[in-house]
């Protein structure tokens, strides 16, 4: 089975109430379009996880980031490929997440974490992330 490796950005804020906030995007193209996930993408050769993030967070939201901390490393076997995803907390630099490929996006605070239909890969991380944002 082919393995793709991916990054994942999971971008964090804090809303108006001072609750954390964390960005997801709804996928709108290919065989799990409407489905939600993590903003990211391919890892190219001779990228660094790192740079590709920031790579693919400027490509798909024209915004720049600082990566952070590795979250985890999401191991996930979908029927035609597996996936290797690298997750890293991530803040915003400079730039107004404009959605050039997905279909919507939303903050959600760690209690509205679960009113998204995730991504199969992306619902392991969703439980870590609750778990780790204040």
């Amino acid at each position: 089975m082919k393995t793709v490796k991916v990054v994942a950005a999971v971008i964090k804020s804090v809303n108006e109430n001072g609750d954390s906030i964390i960005f997801a995007t709804q996928r709108g193209y290919g065989e799990f379009k409407g489905g939600w996930e993590f903003p990211g993408g391919k890892i190219e050769d001779g990228e660094t996880p790192q740079e590709a993030l920031k790579r693919e967070i400027m490509e798909e939201l024209d915004t720049e980031i600082l990566v952070g901390e590795l979250i985890d490393t999401i191991e996930y076997d979908y029927p035609t490929f597996h996936l290797s995803m690298d997750c890293f907390w991530c803040d915003i630099v400079a730039g107004e997440l404009v959605l050039k490929e997905a279909e919507a996006a939303k903050w959600l605070t760690k209690d509205e974490l679960d009113t998204v239909e995730w991504l199969p890969a992306d619902v392991t991380l969703v439980e870590t992330i609750a778990r780790n944002c204040g």
